[in-house]
């Protein structure tokens, strides 16, 4: 494809993107608002966000191996149309639960707007020319998730949240008919494959269960006890299932052999990592701005400027580096140790740390990860076999979803675990006429209006909200570890330069190729009655018409003039 044909492919295609991100970033400075308006608490608070991100991880591998299977075109269609259904109805949630239920819809489409755009890109650009287009897919990130807090937070004060989810619909229909009018892929080598519906079902149930216990473990009932043993032993035992079921089926959700490669195993512990960095750190930061600093919706998407400005900036530059080079694992090395300064900065946050050294603290760790994400990405679909690329990309996004929603659902309990503490012990130091307004104001467990509450009780909620965002960041640095760790172990390959469909050709061709000499081989062998004939090198071929010189291997058109 040329270059104006790849950029008309891609319109439709980030712009798919786009509404994904936009939807999930325009609620995130708003949930405080919603959550108090639904009479929500912590928990609620984390399940929201979890139960998008459930059903995205889930889904995801499902897409991915949808993408083997069928057109491509039509299942991103799809994908952004029910992410646009579960949009529409979150909109009008009445209470929790049904905001709830209806983000796991959301989550269902984002599942496969995440897997197939990246699928879909591997189809036109080559490993090597995709560093030339990831400003273009940085940019859109950076202005999904900068503009979408902004946005949303302007959008919640002038209008209330409940529009939060009702204007991602005119830009997703628009998405859909670009999608339509300009995404033209090649087309593709197809293969008959049949759809392991029962491995996708114990993947499904085993990581649900086991996200629903990290939920709820902590909260609900302690992590030591009879339903956690019931809980975990039937996630365990979902997901060994699983692994016997896909050793054993011709065409797996996620085939094992994928993990006796290297480059692949190893891209699949740095996701899981920075899925924590990056779910964990779009989440909290709104709650810190909000009710730690006191920050409205607006300004608290203001506030977060820095780190969507790092991750633009670091994208682009070092995604146009990679192509020019050709190299990739120095960039991203680096990227792991900035995410590892950007935690441990953020691990020192409290209510009165300078907004200076915070928009500092996220510029780092936004720096960081923007040299690793698409690049974990990269190195996957640059190694692995072009019948496996979707299933391979899917299952890093996957990991990473999982490392992300797993990160939440802990994290989140642990700075629900850390505030409860600090409001309580705090309480206690109040006088008796603030302790009977604290127990007035907080003793719902509800996530308060901040605005509203009396000044001594405020002070006391920002400071517990402050140190626990610390807290919460400080714990996701071993991880940035593990995925340096990861990173550096990786084979360092050259980047290929092809496109994933012109491999698949190639691949074909050259298949086709050794099959033609092998049968002829086979005929040569059976015709024992011409052995007299035959030289060392297999033919009396003096004038070189088969063998291309008199001497040396058959030729393919030497072997079809028999």
């Amino acid at each position: 494809m040329s270059k104006r044909q790849v950029l008309e492919a891609l319109s439709g295609l980030l712009l798919g993107m786009f509404v994904s991100i936009l939807a999930g970033t325009v609620v995130s400075t708003s949930l405080p608002i919603i959550l108090s308006d639904l009479h929500g608490d912590q928990s609620a608070y984390t399940w929201v966000i979890t139960a998008t991100l459930l059903a995205t991880t889930v889904s995801t591998p499902i897409w991915g191996k949808f993408a083997d299977l069928f057109n491509r075109k039509l299942l991103i269609q799809l994908a952004l149309a029910v992410f646009v259904l579960g949009s529409a109805l979150a909109g009008l949630s009445q209470d929790t639960a049904t905001l709830i239920g209806f983000r796991v819809l959301q989550g269902l489409g984002a599942g496969g707007l995440a897997a197939l755009s990246q699928i879909i890109m591997a189809d036109i650009i080559s490993p090597r020319d995709r560093g030339k287009y990831a400003g273009l897919f940085g940019a859109v990130m950076a202005v999904g998730t900068v503009g979408g807090p902004l946005l949303g937070g302007v959008v919640t004060d002038a209008f209330g949240w409940r529009w939060n989810f009702f204007i991602a619909l005119p830009v997703a229909i628009a998405a859909i008919v670009l999608l339509q009018r300009t995404l033209h892929l090649p087309q593709r080598i197809r293969r008959a494959v049949r759809i392991d519906y029962l491995g996708a079902v114990l993947i499904t149930g085993g990581v649900s269960l086991l996200l629903i216990w990290v939920t709820l473990a902590g909260r609900e009932f302690e992590w030591a006890s009879v339903s956690s043993f019931v809980m975990v032993g039937g996630a365990v035992l979902l997901l060994v299932l699983a692994v016997v079921v896909e050793s054993r089926v011709a065409e797996p959700i996620i085939p094992l052999g994928l993990f006796r490669d290297r480059t692949f195993t190893l891209a699949t512990i740095a996701s899981v990592s920075v899925g924590v960095a990056m779910f964990g750190t779009s989440v909290f930061l709104s709650q810190y701005m909000q009710l730690a600093r006191g920050a409205t919706p607006t300004q608290s998407g203001l506030l977060t400027i820095p780190m969507m400005g790092g991750f633009l900036v670091s994208s682009t530059t070092f995604g146009t580096l990679i192509s020019r080079t050709g190299k990739w694992k120095s960039i991203m090395v680096s990227g792991s140790v900035l995410v590892i300064v950007g935690l441990l900065l953020l691990g020192s946050l409290t209510s009165t740390t300078s907004l200076l050294f915070v928009g500092i603290f996220m510029f780092v760790l936004g720096s960081g990860l923007g040299m690793l994400m698409q690049n974990l990405v990269l190195v996957v679909q640059n190694g692995v076999e072009v019948a496996n690329l979707g299933v391979a990309t899917s299952a890093v996004t996957f990991f990473r979803s999982l490392g992300g929603t797993i990160g939440v659902s802990v994290l989140g309990s642990v700075l629900g675990t850390v505030v409860s503490q600090q409001i309580t012990a705090g309480i206690g130091q109040l006088s008796p006429a603030n302790q009977a307004a604290a127990g007035a104001s907080l003793g719902s467990g509800a996530i308060p209006h901040i605005a509203a509450l009396p000044a001594a009780i405020r002070v006391l909620v920002e400071s517990a909200y402050g140190s626990g965002v610390g807290t919460v960041f400080l714990l996701g640095a071993p991880l940035a570890v593990v995925t340096l760790i990861a990173v550096a172990l990786l084979p360092n390959a050259s980047l290929g330069t092809r496109t994933a469909i012109a491999r698949a050709h190639a691949d074909a061709a050259d298949g086709a190729a050794a099959r033609e000499i092998a049968l002829v081989e086979d005929i040569l062998i059976d015709a024992g009655a011409a052995a007299a004939d035959l030289t060392p090198v297999g033919l009396n071929d003096p004038s070189g018409t088969i063998l291309g010189g008199g001497g040396g291997e058959p030729t393919p058109a030497g072997l079809r003039s028999l």
